[in-house]
């Protein structure tokens, strides 16, 4: 370890000055430790911007004078910052994941500092970005200084996750545990029913796209009878892990990286980080790469499940805000549902709960004002909730709206029909 010259945290922050813009890695690879003793400067330095697409974990960012000298300019809104995000010192930037790197590299947002969290280097040098490549990779060969918070917890991926320790500016050795998240314990008979409504239109064959939580890990507990299936996707958890393991998912049908699971993140139990340590069978590229829609539509039968929080009778999807509250992010959504729709025998699918866990219906005459839409109506095609499936493509807006109904919750379905007839006589 001495080669390597760590130092310690409380130092390797005192490379961030006022007024510089910080990059911080995300997901299960965010770099708690030394974000916190970056954000215990506050008073010490001012008018730092902190960019970062999804946390994970427990960043300090409510005590008290911390968002006086910082300021959230987030990326991905998640859980543990929405609060932060939504505030007077917090703001999101709609962006497609695909070209989050290009805002980094062509000037949009010019990094003065990336913080990531990475293995420890190997006999050659080389640390891994581990469980997160996404805009990372573009990140550390951006920004002017990186600091390391070097993990041996971090797993050893493959593909484009390798970062020499020489392009880090400091590097801080601390051993921690990633955090988890466990997608399938919140299953439920919805969520299951949706999966099995999803899973057969999935033929054999098909590459597919699983997005974050409960549905799409749903959904891959039913492909446990079909062949040939492929992965190219931004992220996936622990569902994937026996489809490869059963040789259900071979990669042998795609077009791009054929014989490997290609994704830019993962996140789940210790299991799938575990999976992913040295496997040769996963590459990890970045978003750049994982999201461009001209490589999505090669593969054939290309497969995109992703969720929203309401759809309107024209179809039009809201994911990423309740109202004007911003909840998420646009994410990789409409990279993978037109990278999809473009393939020869592929499917765009958003697949829903009918109603919120308080009995709203997410299929509604309106979307809610100031709602931001993520997939355009134009977009829309499969639309799966555990009432049934339809297909919006080549519909017209009244039949869209007809179609829609017929997959709502039954307790919606008479103030719907009056809105559809309302509006269309």
């Amino acid at each position: 370890m001495e080669k390597y010259n760590y130092i310690s945290a409380e130092e390797a922050v005192q490379i961030v000055k006022s007024g510089d813009r910080v990059f911080s890695h995300g997901s299960a690879s965010t770099p708690v430790y030394l974000l916190n003793k970056l954000l215990e400067r506050a008073g010490e330095i001012n008018d730092v911007e902190l960019v970062s697409i999804s946390t994970f974990g427990d960043i300090e960012w409510e005590k008290p004078g911390v968002t006086d000298s910082f300021y959230l300019n987030s990326l991905f809104v998640s859980a543990n910052v929405r609060k932060w995000a939504n505030s007077s010192r917090g703001r999101y930037v709609p962006i497609f994941l695909s070209e989050i790197p290009i805002l980094f590299s062509k000037g949009y947002l010019p990094l003065d500092v990336a913080i990531v969290q990475v293995s420890p280097p190997d006999m050659h040098g080389y640390c891994s970005l581990g469980t997160s490549v996404d805009a990372a990779w573009s990140a550390v060969r951006e920004a002017k200084k990186v600091i390391a918070q070097v993990n041996p917890k971090v797993p050893r991926t493959l593909g484009d996750s390798a970062i020499h320790y020489t392009n880090f500016t400091a590097m801080v050795w601390h051993e921690e545990a990633l955090p988890t998240v466990d997608y399938g314990s919140k299953s439920s008979e919805i969520t299951d029913q949706i999966g099995k409504n999803v899973a057969e239109l999935i033929e054999d064959g098909s590459t597919l796209q699983a997005g974050i939580g409960a549905i799409p890990d749903a959904v891959l507990r039913c492909l446990t009878n079909h062949k040939n299936l492929g992965v190219h996707t931004e992220m996936f958890s622990d569902g994937v892990v026996p489809l490869i393991e059963s040789g259900v998912v071979n990669n042998e049908y795609k077009t791009v990286s054929v014989g490997k699971t290609v994704t830019s993140f993962v996140a789940g139990t210790q299991k799938v980080y575990d999976f992913v340590d040295d496997n040769p069978n996963v590459s990890f590229k970045s978003v750049s790469f994982v999201n461009d829609t001209s490589i999505i539509r090669q593969n054939p039968k290309m497969i995109a499940i992703n969720s929203a929080l309401e759809i309107d009778l024209t179809g039009q999807i809201c994911a990423d805000s309740i109202g004007t509250y911003q909840y998420s992010g646009i994410g990789g959504q409409m990279d993978f549902m037109r990278g999809a729709s473009l393939s020869d025998g592929g499917k765009p699918i958003i697949a829903i709960p009918s109603e919120t866990a308080k009995g709203v219906s997410r299929i509604t005459p309106f979307l809610n004002q100031g709602a931001g839409v993520v997939t355009t109506r134009g977009h829309a095609h499969y639309i799966v909730t555990e009432y049934g499936v339809v297909n919006l493509y080549g519909k017209n807006l009244e039949q869209r709206s007809k179609l829609l109904i017929s997959i709502a919750h039954p307790r919606h379905r008479e103030t719907l029909e009056k809105a559809h007839f309302e509006r269309f006589k």
